[in-house]
């Protein structure tokens, strides 16, 4: 691994600031005392900081002379998890815990600010963004929704993600598609209650919900083409109380994931018609209802060049994976891509402690890949804000 030279100077800095973020973390929109924590180091580095968008969002502002802008995108919301590691700086908060490295993410973007503020050779205007509720809630449509990038307005904006499984430090991006997206649904099946003994009175919602389950999966078999990649996954089903009762209600929950924007829409109408006919067949009623939807993550060509091109001069070209394949996994970042020209890389967290990867209560981020993180972050402002780009 590589980092500047004053940025690994303020290594303890960077591993100090990222265990304490890490002991209190905070879920979506919940962020108070992170984006405190956030703002009030910006602001003793000369930014200028803004407070409040979606609620919990910090952006702060660097300005060298007249140039091209570009934003640098951190997210900085824990998940719903029971932290089962019992290191020094485990989480504090019961239930809540930095499964997905956001902790990480917010310390190197830290750790770049303070460096650009200090040293930064660059002529334009950086926007550090602090992005509340990652994590399924869609904070960065929020934050777009509230004017993002009218009151900060950019260029260019780059995102980036710890990737445990990828060497400590390495980089992996790829040009097109590169996360999918992720449509939420929640099904309700109605029919009529009875009891278990006596089926022929009732209307049985389990019989639909188990049919829904099956023919759902189905779906991607016999509607997709087998090249391209795509999953309908059913992970929650709940119905009844009892043993001896056929509950009147039962819910289901799940995801629909793909990278194709016209496959998305022809998976999410052939579940609805799954939905209707089995419900028809059954004699129950039902409803699709579909939450948190993310468009997916795809990189645009001339910002993935200038990112592939910072991380090879950072750790050389060996390390870097331009053409890495795309992961099934979400991230609402894609929100911002839609919007404006940029690039989502992947940082190399190394195998991780006992291997395990993002939201796993036994994750935790890799420190020593914090200097090398807002080393990229750093070079990349250098490279993309460069007197030949203005």
């Amino acid at each position: 691994m590589s980092a500047i030279a004053a940025i690994s100077g303020h290594r303890q800095d960077l591993t100090t600031w990222r265990r304490h973020l890490h002991r209190y973390p905070e879920l979506a929109f919940e962020e108070v005392k992170t984006a405190e924590f956030v703002a009030e180091k910006l602001e003793s580095w000369g930014l200028a900081v803004h407070r409040g968008l979606a609620r919990t969002g910090v952006v702060a502002t660097l300005t060298r002379g007249q140039g091209r802008s570009i934003g640098l995108r951190a997210d900085m919301d824990a998940l719903p998890i029971q932290e089962a590691n019992t290191f020094d700086h485990c989480s504090s908060h019961a239930g809540t815990m930095h499964a997905c490295g956001h902790d990480g993410h917010t310390t190197m973007l830290l750790g770049a600010a303070r460096y650009l503020a200090e040293h930064g050779a660059f002529t334009g205007t950086v926007r550090f963004i602090f992005q509340p509720a990652e994590e399924a809630a869609g904070g960065a449509k929020v934050m777009i929704d509230e004017g993002l990038f009218e009151r900060f307005p950019v260029d260019a904006v780059f995102g980036m993600h710890n990737w445990p499984g990828l060497p400590a430090g390495a980089f992996a991006l790829r040009r097109g598609p590169l996360m999918a997206s992720m449509d939420c649904f929640d099904i309700e099946v109605s029919g009529r209650g009875g009891h278990g003994a006596l089926p022929h009175q009732a209307t049985d919602a389990v019989l639909a919900a188990a049919n829904i389950v099956v023919a759902s999966h189905a779906i991607v078999s016999r509607n997709v083409d087998p090249l391209e990649a795509a999953a309908i996954s059913v992970t929650r089903l709940h119905g009844g109380d009892s043993h001896n009762v056929l509950p009147d209600t039962v819910l289901l929950s799940g995801a629909i994931r793909c990278f194709d924007p016209a496959l998305r829409q022809t998976l999410k109408d052939r579940l609805a018609a799954v939905v209707d006919g089995v419900s028809a067949a059954v004699g129950t009623t039902a409803s699709v209802e579909y939450v948190n939807e993310f468009p997916a993550v795809v990189n645009w060509d001339e910002p993935t060049v200038i990112a592939q091109a910072t991380a090879e001069a950072l750790v050389g070209p060996a390390n870097v994976d331009s053409d890495a394949p795309p992961v099934m996994v979400s991230e609402d970042f894609s929100f911002m891509l839609e919007r404006i020209p940029g690039c989502f890389v992947f940082i190399g967290n190394g195998p991780g402690h006992g291997g395990c990867g993002i939201h796993n209560s036994r994750y935790d981020f890799n420190d020593d890949i914090l200097p090398v993180g807002a080393s990229y972050w750093c070079r990349l402002v250098e490279r993309f804000l460069a007197t030949d780009h203005a």
